[in-house]
């Protein structure tokens, strides 16, 4: 089924186009809206007619806006369907979203991974490992479903946030994306509809999209922040994740996805987290429609500012394959992850495991499994040490770059920042001419779009970071100041993802 935007919605995010000429200020108010992903990529426009009435214009003035539209790339005009919201083919492509080989990035600021250094604790937990390896070395290594020891200390942290888990439920993997990508074979097939926040995790969309599925965006909480939330934390509804339950609710009642792959703790790259509320509601959606939630908790630990936490997605909803790792936390090196997979679940996982490989490393497992039973004393170094380098890359930002818009996480790796204008695809390449490596907005958007944002992770050091905020705000200038790019957009009010 295909989304539909309402006529009220179109006529709340264009409000205050430029009148003169009309059609053209309208025209540029719905190209905004739509490469920020705020009219998601496959959505239908209201008629003309609808909009002309709606919007008090005359019919020629959306007619003209819609033809310029489509014109440019950003409308198609489909039989039985009306406009439809698309993109350039440039400004829709992602690119790879493997890491890349060799030394490209030599002498260059990478703030394209959300990873950090080792935490301190690594090296004693691979110390304990070590001495313990000897007593395994007497088996053949296998362990598809992963070492008894840590599947044990999974469930335990699991039960310990108030969701009973039985360590039969958990499967060890090398690493969450490996247990996305396990998730994806176990559940799509060619053609099944999945849902993806926009933004979200790149790698995640491609893992969905190479099996198979038609992935489908809906709104994380994209808009402008405002002047009052400027590196501050935010108590809006739409920060408590009210507006975006909303959102993924109309979604799932008119896609009906098969799957829905959802990040509801210090999401990647927005940094929210959602609350108890809002996952009740939309667990409550997800159940209606009869759809699989692929929860992604690799932030979970990394709770910098002490805020309480919600308790677990699937304590919500049954049908939840909850994905988790201990490289966000501790290290990107440590390859371990896992799954909790609700009990009619497993033999499907355990297949699409074992088409994969044969189960994880038996001293990373030990090592892991020496980090979770001492979770609560180790990771404090490193929270520390991010919380200082989030703050340091805020105030550079507020310093060097005030006119972009962006809110404080209260946990995670990222800083998702909105842009005056909608150019992140060319700050990329004027950024790297400065020495700083960047990751656009439509990387991290499933149809496409977000080009008015880019992910600033803070996991370099505190001047590291102000250096390359330093350098991205001189790139910055050179975007601007290029004859090539496309001309400033007027601002345009509201933020109300498009699915209704």
């Amino acid at each position: 089924m295909q989304r539909a935007a309402t006529v009220s919605q179109i006529a709340a995010l264009v409000s205050g186009f430029d009148p003169v000429p009309a059609y053209r200020g309208l025209a540029e108010a719905l190209r905004v809206v739509i490469t920020d992903g705020r009219v998601p990529v496959g959505v239908r426009l209201p008629s003309e007619r609808q909009l002309t009435a709606a919007l008090g214009v005359s019919r020629t003035t959306v007619t003209r806006a819609y033809a310029e539209l489509r014109d440019h790339g950003f409308l198609v005009s489909r039989q039985g369907s009306g406009w439809v919201a698309t993109l350039p083919e440039a400004r829709g492509r992602r690119g790879d979203h493997l890491l890349p080989v060799g030394d490209q990035r030599h002498g260059k600021i990478d703030l394209t991974m959300a990873a950090h250094a080792a935490d301190p604790c690594i090296l004693d937990a691979y110390r304990c490992a070590v001495e313990q390896l000897p007593g395994y070395l007497a088996g053949a290594g296998y362990h598809p479903a992963g070492l008894p020891e840590l599947r044990e200390a999974v469930a335990s942290s699991f039960a310990e946030r108030g969701l009973p888990t039985d360590p039969d439920q958990i499967v060890i993997t090398p690493g969450a994306l490996a247990g996305v990508a396990i998730a994806a074979r176990a559940l799509v097939r060619p053609g099944i509809r999945v849902l993806l926040e926009s933004p979200t995790y790149p790698n995640a969309i491609a893992s969905f999209e190479r099996a198979g599925a038609r992935v489908s965006g809906v709104d994380a909480g994209n808009g402008d922040p405002g002047p009052d939330h400027r590196g501050q934390v935010c108590s809006a509804p739409e920060c408590s994740g009210l507006t975006w339950a909303g959102d993924v609710t109309a979604a799932a009642e008119q896609l009906r996805p098969a799957a829905a792959y959802l990040v509801p703790d210090f999401h990647n790259p927005t940094g929210a987290l959602r609350s108890d509320q809002a996952r009740q509601q939309v667990a409550d959606a997800l159940g209606r429609a009869g759809t699989t939630a692929v929860i992604d908790e690799s932030f979970v630990l990394l709770n910098l500012d002490g805020s309480s936490m919600p308790a677990p997605f699937a304590c919500h909803h049954d049908d939840t394959l909850t994905v988790g790792s201990l490289s966000k936390s501790f290290w990107g090196g440590l390859r371990v992850g896992w799954l909790r997979v609700p009990a009619p679940r497993m033999d499907a996982i355990v297949r699409a495991r074992l088409s994969l490989d044969l189960g994880s490393p038996v001293l990373e497992q030990l090592a892991g499994t020496r980090l979770l039973e001492s979770r609560h004393l180790r990771g404090q170094q490193l929270r520390h040490r991010l919380r200082a380098s989030r703050d340091a890359a805020l105030a550079a930002l507020a310093r060097h770059l005030p006119d972009w818009s962006v809110r404080r996480p209260p946990g995670g790796l990222c800083l998702w920042c909105g842009l005056p204008e909608a150019r992140s695809s060319a700050l990329v390449a004027k950024a790297e001419e400065h020495g700083v490596l960047l990751a656009a907005g439509p990387e991290f958007a499933p149809e496409g779009g977000l080009d008015r944002f880019v992910r600033i992770p803070y996991t370099e050091p505190e001047d590291v970071l102000a250096d390359a905020i330093a350098r991205l705000a001189a790139a910055w200038r050179d975007t601007l100041s290029d004859p090539a790019a496309p001309r400033r957009a007027r601002a345009v009010r509201g933020s109300t993802a498009l699915v209704s």
